[in-house]
């Protein structure tokens, strides 16, 4: 009897604790995530917080392509780590490995808390047999943030079918050094493009169920020498405004759960143990609710590579207090117990660390996320929409740099033969970052133009060269190729490794930076050998970066760029040459005459392409440069179409603007040409006078439209007056009143339109101060006007004396002499015009004065 009663009491306490623990709160997803992850917290011992900020990879618990459970008990200890990654693990391999981890960690953990399984794609899943989509570079030249929410959004529903459940994209780096490798990674050099770019993204990715983690946070696009992993040298306000507003736009619009720190450093200090990067901006100024994860091996580094910590112990404790909470591949953490125990570490930062962690995997509804069935793999990876898809983003991505005498696109019945030559004319470049190299597994052009001239045209290849080597023993084949063909495409370009699997030939992806950006190899070689043969050249651009091509710009009458376009990048790239396609893409990056030229981005400020405004040549030298001019080869948002548009107005909704308001520009566009094109209209602000230095123009604005040929299309774009904000002296972020111009057009070089709009105090009428130039009353209202002679000289703000300034008043007219002398007759009411070819006019009253000597600016 005494065994009975017994047997029944623990089956009671048994069932109790069943019950308790399946009625656990941090289980019951109907409560507030708040609630949830506090009741969890409570419940985890110091060694499972810990486990939650490990990660781990999927070879160290393999054997033979498969699950070794007695490996992962071995490795975890009974613990819930908090990642695990398999990054080059075939698709189906992938699936059923984090479907098994998935499993054990909440069916034989002490609290089933679930892993974030987690993977790369940045242009697609890095897992075989994944849709190749086009690289980062290639979706940022569609200026369509419609796109890029496609893109993900079928990116994720593949990784969902792989078992993935955290993303580590999109990079939203803006890139402003066009040596690093990493260029092709970034959408562009505009913050405010990456920005739209990047928004699009992160939704894509969460509206279907996958966690995005933006990176690298921290100043990363533009390291010293362009070499990956190098420092940034930038002031506070360049980094906020620049580098950083991505990652504020993104974090405050989108509210990702996630976000990579960068390896390199700011300020001499390394991003990954910044306080004031992970937590004053970050957490405490744009209140980002989601968790902070290392790049790999980053926490490391700070012993070993930034030597701002002595050991490893030291480093996590630099990286954890400054915000970041979960590390990738390396061992620091596993320290903290120890630094725990011992008294060298609060444990709040642990449970702030974890805290973020489960917050994130709350929301994304890991706990109640169901597994994947194997049975719908083959249904949504590589599926035909998702095909169809990398296609129209590989069309909308190419660049049209130059047309000639309408050299393109191709009439194929008026051609018998195209010569298709070049080392890339006949391989695929995907770009870094995809799990593949092989031409099995795309379309490169040769393929594509075989595929679309049938029997219509004989095309005869030759690859010329390599990519790399000076071997210039192909030329002879190519030349005889292009001699016996009525058209000439010449496809030259980079390659990139392939996420550590191949780095054959790479000149261009991770750490594969390039000190000079002329055509790496003979490649220029190659094009000039089949110019001079005398017949028609198109030079196509495969690449993941802008080289320096001044020779190519000056003798080739064809010129396109098409950034690495992924697996359908060949039909793409042939329907565009052969008319079937317009090409609609815009320059993401600018384009420099040499790498001596850089920085060529657009937006730089006033001073920063040179006073003097006299740029010389090789037979003429002069200033700015002696040998050259500062400007970009190519400018951004620059990108030819095969019909034309006429710009024809321009309006606002009204000329006086509140910081709470939102500009509305109407753009009237027509399309005159004879094709149906999309146009991208794009706006530019400039901040007319400013308490600090602004640059020039700042893109506010765009719109990609479909515009019918002979159609007049009305195109509203919407700028919140927030935009025009400013990090002003005191460092706070201001929209400073006063007058901005909007410049409307078809790149930062080609503006159609000016309009001057006004922006008032928010709360309070405007009061005009010293910005209000026109609006100043001048001191002579009162005078009696009596003639006078008035005498000067004139010199520019270097003291150089200028001659042939016009001086003028009323009709009277005078030009300074050598010595930048002048003398004119006038009232003592009058105001003189003092005009100049390469100088801003200057209005100056007289105001009796009979010496005024003048100080002119440059434009």
């Amino acid at each position: 009897m005494k065994k009975l009663i017994f047997l029944s009491l623990m089956a009671i306490c048994f069932c109790v604790r069943l019950y308790a623990q399946t009625n656990f709160k941090y289980k019951n997803a109907s409560l507030p995530v708040e609630v949830r992850v506090q009741d969890l917290l409570s419940r985890m011992t110091l060694e499972e917080k810990i486990a939650q900020m490990r990660h781990i990879h999927a070879y160290s618990i393999m054997e033979n392509g498969k699950l070794n459970e007695e490996k992962l008990e071995k490795m975890i200890g009974g613990q819930n780590y908090g990642f695990i990654e398999g990054i080059t693990l075939p698709g189906k391999e992938c699936l059923t490995l984090m479907n098994e981890v998935q499993k054990y960690m909440r069916e034989k953990t002490r609290l089933g808390i679930p892993v974030f399984t987690l993977t790369e794609s940045l242009h697609g899943s890095v897992h075989d047999g994944s849709t190749i989509f086009p690289q980062a570079i290639a979706l940022g030249s569609t200026f369509n943030p419609i796109l890029a929410y496609e893109m993900t959004s079928a990116i994720a529903k593949e990784l969902s079918a792989q078992g993935i459940t955290q993303s580590l994209t999109p990079v939203i780096d803006v890139c402003r050094d066009l040596r690093w490798g990493r260029v092709e990674e970034c959408f562009g050099e505009d913050p405010y493009l990456v920005s739209r770019m990047g928004v699009s993204q992160v939704r894509g990715y969460l509206d279907n169920q996958v966690s995005p983690m933006i990176k690298h946070f921290g100043a990363h696009g533009a390291p010293q020498g362009g070499l990956n992993l190098a420092s940034v040298s930038c002031g506070q306000r360049e980094l906020l405004f620049i580098y950083l507003k991505t990652f504020e736009t993104v974090v405050k619009e989108a509210k990702p759960w996630a976000v990579m720190s960068s390896y390199n450093s700011w300020n001499n200090e390394p991003n990954s143990s910044s306080h004031y990067l992970m937590t004053e901006l970050l957490r405490d100024r744009w209140d980002f609710q989601g968790y902070v994860y290392s790049d790999w091996g980053a926490i490391g580094m700070l012993n070993y590579f930034h030597k701002t910590a002595q050991n490893s112990a030291e480093a996590a404790i630099q990286a954890l207090t400054a915000g970041l909470d979960a590390e990738a591949s390396d061992n620091s953490y596993a320290e903290l117990q120890q630094l725990v125990e011992n008294g060298m570490l609060d444990v709040k930062y642990i449970d702030q660390a974890v805290a973020r962690i489960l917050t994130a995997k709350f929301n994304m509804g890991l706990f109640e996320y169901p597994l994947p069935m194997e049975k719908n793999y083959d249904k949504v990876v590589h599926a035909p929409a998702h095909v169809s898809l990398a296609r129209k983003i590989a069309e909308e991505s190419i660049v049209l740099l130059q047309n000639e005498n309408n050299i393109l696109p191709l009439q194929m019945n008026k051609l018998k033969s195209i010569a298709v030559i070049g080392p890339n004319a006949d391989q695929v470049q995907f770009g870094d970052y995809t799990w593949s190299r092989d031409n099995k597994d795309g379309v490169t052009l040769l393929e594509a133009l075989k595929e679309r001239a049938g029997n219509q045209l004989t095309l005869n290849y030759a690859k010329g060269c390599d990519l790399v080597t000076d071997d210039c023993s192909g030329f002879k084949e190519a030349v005889d190729v292009a001699k016996k063909s009525d058209v000439c495409i010449v496809v030259v370009g980079s390659a990139s490794a392939s996420l550590a699997r191949d780095y054959s030939n790479a000149t261009c992806g991770e750490g594969f930076d390039l000190s000079d950006l002329t055509l790496t190899g003979v490649q220029e070689d190659l094009v000039e050998a089949i110019h001079a043969t005398g017949k028609p050249v198109i030079v196509v651009l495969l690449s993941g970066k802008p080289f320096a091509m001044s020779w190519i710009k000056e003798n080739i009458p064809g010129i396109v760029v098409q950034w690495y376009p992924g697996e359908q990048g060949g039909l793409a790239l042939a329907d565009m040459l052969l008319g079937k396609v317009n090409p609609s893409g815009k320059l993401n990056y600018s384009f420099p005459q040499s790498v001596g030229h850089l920085p060529c981005y657009y937006n730089y400020l006033p001073t920063d392409k040179g006073f003097y405004r006299s740029p010389g040549s090789k037979n003429k030298p002069g200033k700015d440069y002696v040998f050259s001019s500062p400007k970009a080869l190519w400018a951004f948002g620059h990108g030819l179409s095969y019909t034309d548009f006429e710009y024809l107005s321009a309006t606002t909704s009204k000329e006086d603007y509140a910081c709470e308001d939102v500009i509305e520009v109407t753009i009237a566009i027509r399309n005159t040409g004879d094709y149906d094109g999309l146009e991208v209209p794009q706006v530019y602000v400039r901040d007319m006078v400013s308490s600090v230095v602004m640059p020039v123009q700042e893109l506010k604005g765009f719109e990609k439209v479909l515009i019918k040929k002979g159609e007049t299309k009305q195109v509203i774009i919407k700028i919140p007056v927030s935009e025009l904000a400013l990090y002003n002296k005191e460092m706070k972020k201001v929209v400073e009143p006063g007058a901005f111009e909007l410049q409307i057009g078809r790149a930062s070089d080609d503006i159609r339109i000016k309009k001057v709009i006004t922006v008032e105090r928010a709360s309070e009428k405007y009061i005009p101060t010293l910005r209000d130039k026109e609006k100043k009353v001048s001191s002579t209202k009162n005078m009696t006007a009596t003639p006078v002679v008035v005498k000067g000289t004139i010199r520019d703000v270097q003291a150089n004396l200028l001659p042939q300034v016009t001086v003028k008043v009323g009709k009277e007219e005078v030009v300074t002499n050598s010595k930048g002398e002048y003398s004119i007759r006038a009232m003592s009411t009058d105001t003189l015009i003092v005009s100049g070819s390469k100088f801003k006019t200057e209005h100056i009253s007289i105001e009796g004065r009979q010496v005024i000597n003048i100080r002119m600016l440059n434009r």
